[in-house]
């Protein structure tokens, strides 16, 4: 995503905690910093995307984070999927330093990263995100403003809940064809132009197929989010069983060691309670 801001012509300034994966956008022409608010201090908008709700605090409340280094009149964007509750205290901390916040997380995974391709739901004010709308642009091809501060992390929690269930849908359906003996590149095909289409069943089960569960988002991080959403639901004082069941299972997927790969690797705990093959008869 970085990388794309640097072809487009723009400066930029990056720090990352483990230093190493910064070096192709150096050797691109980056600045290196050696910590976020030197990035900050130098930046007119800083965006930042990290794993966890308590690294996004780090990175931009925290000693030696955004805020301590931003300009007033910059715009920090936080594009990590993270609690709503959170975006709106950095929302607020931002404004007590003169600076605009957004956040803005994203859907699309590694293949929307790499193509520019990304979905960006973004809460703040109208004026941050018209100021930011070209630097989105460079990274998605989808940019809406939900709302105000913490509704781009609501609409990203909305996503996570539709491809939870969606993900079990995928991989059960899989276990079903391969059971029944049907040529699975075949019935994918068949399947994927009418209503049972979907992102996932079109990008993830050619991987799950070729016995590839690499992460393009990993299950770790996915169960932060589920996490996330079941809590902010019991806010609402709503019940999501269908949610709830999807979090037990990628529970039992980190158990039994794929908390590193990626979240079609659901396919190995379904497989497994019916005595499946988890590669489907074809890899490991």
């Amino acid at each position: 995503m970085c990388g794309h801001l640097l072809a487009a012509g723009y400066a930029v300034r990056v720090f990352n905690r483990s230093r190493d994966r910064a070096g192709p956008l150096v050797e691109a022409g980056a600045e290196w910093c050696d910590s976020a608010a030197e990035v900050a201090a130098g930046s007119d908008v800083i965006f930042s995307i990290v794993g966890f709700p308590a690294d996004v605090r780090s990175v931009i409340l925290g000693p030696a984070g955004v805020l301590e280094g931003a300009a007033s009149g910059s715009v920090v964007v936080d594009m990590t999927t993270s609690e709503p509750t959170l975006a709106v205290e950095i929302f607020t901390a931002a404004a007590d330093h003169g600076v605009e916040s957004l956040d803005a997380p994203v859907s699309g995974g590694d293949v929307g990263a790499r193509n520019a391709t990304l979905v960006v739901m973004v809460g703040g004010s109208g004026p941050a995100f018209d100021r930011v709308l070209p630097l989105f642009e460079r990274l998605g091809q989808k940019i809406v403003l939900e709302g105000g501060p913490g509704a781009g992390q609501h609409t990203k929690m909305m996503n996570q809940i539709a491809i939870a269930s969606g993900m079990i849908g995928v991989c059960e359906a899989l276990l079903y064809a391969h059971s029944a003996g049907l040529d699975l590149e075949r019935a994918l095909d068949t399947i994927s132009g009418g209503a049972a289409g979907s992102w996932s069943l079109t990008n993830y089960s050619p991987r799950i197929l070729r016995g590839d569960l690499e992460p393009g988002f990993k299950i770790d991080h996915f169960l932060k989010d589920l996490g996330i959403a079941l809590e902010e639901a019991a806010k609402m004082g709503l019940d999501l069983p269908g949610l709830a069941l999807a979090k037990e299972l990628y529970l039992a997927a980190r158990e039994q060691g794929y908390g590193q790969k990626g979240t079609h690797a659901l396919i190995a705990p379904l497989a497994l309670r019916s005595g499946v093959d988890p590669g489907l008869g074809r890899g490991p």
